[in-house]
């Protein structure tokens, strides 16, 4: 199981971040949340910190580009095996910064990965 961090989760069902989390968990795997509210999903905390976790398997994005810059160190410096970008969120600048790191990526929708078992 790939232990993922959702980028813009929300407490909102109507959010595809929210659907995500879902479905993640229903998939067996673990999440961690971060967003701009902190809230509680699924009896789970969603931080608004950038915490450095350890042991991030997936990155899964679900912040647009021009707010994605204040996530780009974070991001690098937890050292993800890949990171998700879902539809609306593709950034070329931010893909560069990954592969000049090592870090993989995808143009992909999460829900799409895990329905059809390619996640």
């Amino acid at each position: 199981m790939k232990r993922t961090l959702i980028i813009g989760a929300s407490s909102n069902p109507e959010r595809y971040a929210y659907k995500a989390a879902e479905s993640l968990l229903k998939h067996g795997h673990e999440i961690e949340l971060l967003g701009l509210r902190s809230d509680t999903v699924f009896n789970r905390t969603i931080h608004t910190e950038k915490i450095q976790f350890s042991d991030i398997d997936t990155v899964t994005l679900y912040v647009g580009p021009k707010n994605q810059p204040m996530y780009y160190d974070y991001v690098i410096a937890i050292k993800p095996k890949r990171v998700l970008f879902n539809p609306g969120t593709e950034n070329p600048e931010f893909q560069d910064l990954l592969k000049k790191n090592d870090i993989a990526f995808e143009e992909c929708c999460t829900l799409v990965l895990l329905s059809t078992n390619q996640y």
